[in-house]
């Protein structure tokens, strides 16, 4: 066994080349990212290697990165890929990566205390709140994801519903009647989850018709309301979205506050990637009654494209959102001076008590590139999807599944009733390792999806993403190709291509 007595490295100078190596490597991985597939399925070597018993000596930095090149490296997901669309994943950046590695070394815990990561967080909320027009006293706490952040807001709104009546100590057997909630029939299924975890039960979310758009129905909303308070129920918080899950739809966001407002119920935001596109001064009237909202939930990890994770949750109520969450434990103690200084802590805002410092990357992307930068690849992504969608309309063999909102483009191979060959299709490109789009159940049948959110998607790309749709069309339904698919030089807006 070895000596050590702790876990630093007996030479540094060895450790500092290692680690520059690593660095460099990671570096040359973005940097060439168009020379790999999309996607590869982890070869059986890679995972038999994870299957191991638990090692009880070291083998080191140098052959541990040895195995990270071999075994884990070429298996990643893909979401840095240009023509990765399947979901609503950022693709990272350079500055993200190395923050996320200066983080890593001063491994601070943001759960309390006064050190300066609360700062950094603190100012990303103030941000936020100016981006989102909502008042600068407004709190806001880093959380994994959106899912989470929906479900702490849940949990705020639900303490405002229950009032004196302290549903923290007493449970939900304190409220005079059963809570309600309300959301279009598009919202993502973890506010159905939120509803189950949080003792309010699925069967008391209220799913909304949407219309053509995809967007909620206001008048089917207010007669939900209307019924349920006839019927002794209690509304107590409506979810618009910005940016649904599937389509991408917008909700009439100032119709939906108009509603919350004079029933006196809480309006929530799910704007998981499309809230973000209010720091776009073209996209932002999309979003407009975004500034209206109680709660926002929103992700920087997808459209701001910050290393992986970094949700949040804003909250126009500080109070409340305190009261929602802060604990009074003897280890939480405040002092007047010294690390346990502090009025408002973010374990007083949230759940956890250890967290990572997640606002350095966050930080570091918004002060590196500027809103306007970031602004303006958001507007290219929907951009490229508008491309994609004239693309598929001139088409012959595809067909559009519903309106393009953002960028997100909903699609279907023609003479297809079940989805079969849109299934077989999506298969068939994520195995060639060319383009990764997904699937999604659109009015019960299979439709092709793709999420343009990767600011390194190029009109190039989707005009290549076009002809791979073709091209795996006919393969699908074993159609004579025209001509071979020809190598194409690989640069600025192209990927690695390969022969039917």
């Amino acid at each position: 066994m070895s000596e050590s007595k702790d876990l630093d490295p007996a030479d540094w100078e060895a450790f500092r080349a290692e680690a520059h190596g690593a660095l460099d490597a990671m570096i040359d991985h973005i940097r060439d990212i168009r020379e790999r597939p999309v996607w590869r399925e982890a070869s059986p070597e890679a995972k038999a290697r994870f299957r191991r018993e638990l090692p009880l000596e070291g083998k080191g930095l140098a052959r541990t990165l040895q195995d990270f090149d071999r075994y884990i490296k070429p298996y990643a997901i893909g979401n840095a890929h240009p023509m990765f669309m399947g979901w609503v994943q950022g693709a990272g950046t350079p500055v993200g990566m190395v923050a996320e590695m200066l983080a890593a070394g001063l491994d601070s815990n943001c759960g309390g205390r006064n050190h300066i990561a609360l700062d950094v967080e603190r100012q990303i909320a103030l941000w936020m709140a100016q981006a989102f027009g909502f008042p600068p006293e407004a709190s806001g706490i880093f959380v994994t994801g959106a899912s989470m952040a929906n479900f702490l807001s849940l949990l705020v709104a639900r303490e405002r519903a229950a009032g004196a009546r302290n549903v923290r100590l007493n449970g939900l057997n304190a409220l005079d009647s059963v809570l309600v909630a309300y959301a279009s029939r598009e919202v993502h299924n973890c506010v159905r989850q939120a509803m189950e975890l949080s003792g309010l039960g699925a069967r008391h979310l209220r799913l909304i018709a949407s219309d053509e758009r995809r967007a909620m129905r206001i008048a089917d909303l207010q007669h939900a309301i209307a019924a349920d308070r006839a019927a002794g129920l209690t509304p107590f918080m409506v979810v618009g979205s910005a940016g649904t899950v599937d389509t991408g739809a917008v909700d009439d966001l100032d119709a939906v506050a108009d509603v919350a407002q004079e029933e006196d119920i809480w309006f929530h935001i799910d704007g998981a990637f499309g809230a973000l596109a209010a720091l776009s001064p073209k996209l932002k009237p999309l979003v407009k009654g975004l500034e209206r909202a109680d709660s926002i939930a929103f992700d920087f990890h997808k459209w701001l494209h910050v290393p992986y994770d970094a949700g949040f949750i804003l909250v126009r109520d500080p109070k409340l959102h305190r009261r929602a969450f802060a604990a009074d434990a003897a280890y939480l103690s405040r002092a007047p001076r010294g690390l346990a200084a502090g009025e408002t802590w973010p374990c007083d805002l949230g759940p956890d008590l250890s967290r990572s410092f997640r606002a350095l990357k966050t930080w570091f992307t918004i002060e590196s590139y500027g809103v306007e930068r970031l602004g303006a690849c958001i507007e290219q992504t929907c951009r490229m999807a508008r491309r994609l969608e004239g693309l598929i309309q001139a088409s012959p063999n595809f067909i559009m599944r519903a309106p393009v909102t953002l960028n997100i483009v909903c699609f279907g191979a023609a003479d297809d009733p079940d989805g079969s060959l849109a299934r077989e299709i999506v298969m068939d490109l994520h195995e060639s390792g060319e383009a990764a789009p997904s699937l999604t159940i659109l009015d019960g049948v299979p439709a092709i999806r793709a999420a343009i959110i990767n600011h390194r998607t190029h009109e190039a790309d989707i005009d290549r993403f076009m002809e791979l749709l073709e091209a795996m069309r006919r393969r699908a339904l074993r159609e004579p190709h025209p001509e071979p698919l020809a190598e194409a030089p690989k640069g600025p807006g192209r990927t690695r291509l390969s022969q039917d």
